[in-house]
């Protein structure tokens, strides 16, 4: 049997290395565009910071170590431009030399993941203005921040990334200031929980201005203006886009797969797509949500890890499921540790039709006679009539 995977990240990678403890014999080729295969999106930031401190920590295998312990093929700066379900061939293009090749597949998997989302707005494209999702672009903003030496910084966008990038430049000794058209940050807290994650922010010199749209950049000597459509424009030594990620599915979109929402993969329980013998996991495919059942996007890698395994157990001819995912996430920020959620918040309670009610608790971090223990406020929501649990959100100590 022989195996194509397009995308060597969270998805892809376990796959790969359950692929091969599944079958000794298989084949296992895996192309990823980047040059880097099984890193921690989550540890980008902290790598920019300083906080770690050799770049080897951010990944976990490289395709000498994956050919060493597992045998399997792993082609780095390479892109599969097309697939041919038909003929059940890839087409691939090396980025170093220029080559164009064909590759046969048995079985393909898709774990492309996501792409950062970069608005069509005017003066995107400034080498002051970043995106990160790669290691590139982790090693791009380092060198930046390493030679600049940037006394300020706007952030577009108040999610996981944006809110690390935040605590990361703020402890480097840059000004930071986020700007989002919500009027909170990190989208899966209520408002009244966010409201924590707030304060912290602004008690570390972070400004907020929420509620604001970007609408352009504008290059002005060393610095860059933000350009905001009610207010002045902001001027910083860098801005970083972190506005969200969007799934990176042209390649199933031209071989006719059958695609979900915002243009997603869509798959079944056993992460097989519309086409015979191609699965898809990770960032680009769309899930059911465990609470509400209907169908999400969940750009987490846990989950991603999970879809690859299955995905493996099936195309070694067994027979896993997966049931749904829950989005559960946590995050650091400063002294303050965000569980941002685990289930739905009622926003997402409400756009569900679910009637629900809600406790608000504050108990403390660990055991209250034993020193150190901090305050948490915890939120959790319940349905009604079942008192089945919906989700939970916690932030504090």
């Amino acid at each position: 049997m022989k195996v194509v995977i397009v995308g060597g990240v969270a998805g892809g990678a376990s796959a790969a290395a359950r692929i091969r403890r599944l079958d000794e014999h298989a084949q296992i080729i895996m192309i990823e565009r980047s040059g880097y295969v099984s890193y921690a999106n989550c540890g980008l930031p902290y790598y920019v910071g300083g906080v770690i401190k050799e770049q080897e920590e951010l990944t976990l295998q490289t395709p000498e170590s994956f050919w060493d312990r597992f045998r399997i093929d792993v082609r780095v700066r390479q892109e599969v431009t097309e697939i041919n379900p038909a003929e059940k061939t890839v087409t691939i293009h090396a980025l170093d030399s220029g080559k164009t090749y064909t590759e046969t597949y048995d079985k393909l998997l898709l774990a492309p993941g996501a792409k950062p989302t970069v608005p069509a707005l005017s003066g995107v494209s400034s080498e002051r203005v970043f995106t990160l999702r790669t290691v590139e672009d982790t090693l791009r903003i380092r060198r930046f921040v390493e030679n600049q030496k940037p006394k300020t910084a706007v952030l577009a966008g108040g999610g996981f990334i944006g809110l690390e990038m935040a605590e990361n430049l703020v402890e480097m000794g840059v000004s930071v200031t986020i700007v989002q058209r919500p009027k909170q940050l990190l989208a899966p807290l209520d408002a009244d929980m966010a409201s924590f994650v707030h304060a912290e922010m602004r008690r570390h010199g972070v400004a907020l201005q929420l509620g604001e749209t970007v609408t352009g950049f504008r290059q002005d000597g060393d610095s860059v203006l933000t350009l905001l459509e009610e207010s002045e424009p902001l001027h910083s030594d860098m801005v970083l886009l972190a506005i969200g990620v969007t799934p990176d599915t042209h390649l199933a979109k031209e071989a006719g797969l059958r695609l979900g929402i915002r243009g997603s993969i869509a798959v079944n329980e056993r992460m097989e797509t519309s086409v015979p013998d191609i699965y898809a996991v990770g960032d680009a495919v769309e899930v059911t949500h465990f609470v509400t059942g209907q169908k999400a996007l969940i750009s987490l890698a846990g989950p991603a890890n999970k879809q690859g395994r299955i995905a493996a157990d099936n195309i070694c001819g067994g027979n896993s499921c997966f049931t749904g995912s829950q989005g559960s996430s946590v995050l650091k920020l400063f002294g303050l540790t965000a569980a941002s959620s685990t289930g739905i918040n009622e926003k997402a309670a409400q756009a569900a039709g679910i009637a629900y009610n809600k406790v608000v608790l504050f108990p403390a971090s660990h055991a209250a006679y034993y020193p150190g223990a901090q305050s948490m406020a915890m939120k959790v929501l319940y349905e009604k009539e079942s008192l089945r649990l919906l989700g939970a959100q916690i932030v504090g100590g």
